[in-house]
């Protein structure tokens, strides 16, 4: 007997779970159906601001694969533009509305929900104007392209000051926009350690920025046609064409709480390892779910397109009839803005803090390369680590070009358990144009290690 598996979400988590589970099944013992309500399938959603700023030409650059490719290639029957309003878990069903208002009934034997994540929209007079944008897929650039292109607004307010909302104020400035950004934070990229973050506030002002900090939005005015005017804040209002929201994103979990599903760190769905939700029959992977972090032992939520990639494939595996385990996530991240890098993973020190750890930190600034040869630029690295043990809690790097995916070195060492003192004589690779002799990643941790072995010495 044929069993079908219906996925709902056509992006990284539903449509990698899809692939895999077709790898190891053929048409002929498992039927995949895949709804999706946008147009596209499997495209790179960290990519849009860089479409949108026009380092990227051309919008199907970002696609990896489309839906003709699923149906042709692997006989993953993808429907797009066909929306999953409600699940039915007694009765193994789905209820899909397609572009058309048409409704349908499908049913199946195993359920995978990877809905994403949705944009926050702050509760405030007017947000729901024209000209107020979020950039959360394909279809929202496309659209604030169309606006910047018919309108040709002069003055952009960027809302927050997180990665997406830095990335898109740098798109406005390359677009030719004048730029202010707005977050209630005291620094942009609240994620990074103030110490670090001071270097971003710069470098944003440098490009010409406009930044308003510690600042709460109040509402946003419109002219008679309905069209945006000015931001409304605490501290003022800010005259603007175009409002582009970057407040973050919340587990699109709605459809699966409303069968019944549990829901659990800021309102992503519960899973085992597995991607099993405890209802039977029914998985979910990707931006929609909690993950579980493996330092702080405790389960959140991180929207990341590696982190819905990895725990599709785990769930496609298990739906497939193999064994896999998703183990938890450190929050490794990486972009670069206004000319600088940043990159971060683990936790940081407030963070670490609150986790109930007692801890040193450690800065070192050094170079990409050997100061003497060409091109090198300077970055500088935050390490974190536990008092009296030495293990690493999380490190941060910021600077520029060339500095920051070293912090997939500390990446691996928070992975395998390695402490900075055993960090201190990893094997790194050297030649000046890489590194200088002694690789910054070691110097770190060699410091890291000396504030750890000066409070034992003092105890």
């Amino acid at each position: 007997m044929v069993r079908r598996l219906v996925v709902i979400g056509g992006d990284a988590g539903g449509m990698s779970a899809a692939s895999q589970a077709r790898r190891r099944q053929p048409v002929e013992q498992l039927e995949i159906l895949a709804f999706e309500r946008g147009p596209f399938t499997s495209y790179s959603a960290c990519g849009i601001p860089y479409w949108i700023g026009g380092v990227i030409d051309d919008r199907d650059e970002l696609i990896a694969r489309a839906p003709e490719e699923f149906r042709e290639r692997q006989d993953i029957d993808v429907r797009t533009g066909h929306e999953v309003v409600a699940i039915d878990t007694d009765a193994r069903e789905v209820s899909v509305r397609d572009t058309d208002g048409t409704r349908s009934v499908h049913g199946y034997d195993d359920l995978l929900i990877a809905t994403g994540a949705s944009p926050i929209r702050p509760d405030v007079p007017g947000i729901d104007a024209a000209g107020v944008l979020g950039v959360q897929n394909l279809v929202d650039g496309q659209r604030m392209l169309d606006l910047l292109e018919r309108e040709e607004p002069a003055r952009a307010t960027v809302i927050g000051g997180g990665y997406i909302g830095l990335e898109m104020a740098e798109a406005m400035v390359q677009r030719g926009l004048s730029v202010t950004l707005i977050d209630r934070a005291p620094q942009p990229m609240s994620t990074i350690d103030p110490e670090l973050g001071v270097h971003i506030a710069e470098a944003m002002a440098q490009m010409g920025i406009d930044l308003r900090l510690e600042t709460d939005l109040e509402g946003i005015e419109t002219d008679d046609t309905g069209n945006v005017r000015a931001v409304v804040t605490d501290a003022g209002r800010v005259e603007t064409d175009l409002v582009v929201l970057g407040t973050g994103a919340r587990p699109n979990s709605d459809l699966g709480a409303a069968a019944g599903l549990p829901t659990g760190a800021r309102g992503g769905l519960v899973t085992d390892a597995r991607q099993r939700t405890p209802v039977d029959g029914v998985w979910a992977a990707g931006d929609c779910t909690q993950v579980f972090h493996r330092l702080t032992q405790r389960p959140t939520a991180i929207a990341l397109g590696t982190i819905a990639n990895k725990q599709g494939r785990v769930a496609g595996i298990n739906l497939g009839g193999g064994y896999a385990r998703f183990p938890g996530v450190l929050g490794t991240a990486v972009t670069k803005v206004c000319g600088l890098e940043i990159a971060r993973t683990g936790l940081g020190e407030r963070e670490a803090r609150e986790a109930g750890f007692e801890v040193v930190v450690a800065e070192v600034r050094s170079t990409t390369r050997a100061h003497y040869f060409p091109g090198a630029t300077w970055m500088r690295i935050r390490v974190i680590a536990e008092q009296g043990t030495g293990r690493l809690l999380g490190a941060q790097i910021v600077g520029e070009e060339g500095g920051a995916k070293r912090i997939d070195v500390f990446a691996m060492a928070l992975w395998q358990g390695i402490g900075v003192q055993e960090l201190i004589d990893v094997d790194l690779s050297y030649a000046p144009p890489f590194s200088p002799v002694w690789d910054p990643v070691l110097i770190a941790a060699r410091k890291a290690w000396d504030a750890v072995d000066a409070e034992r010495l003092e105890d």
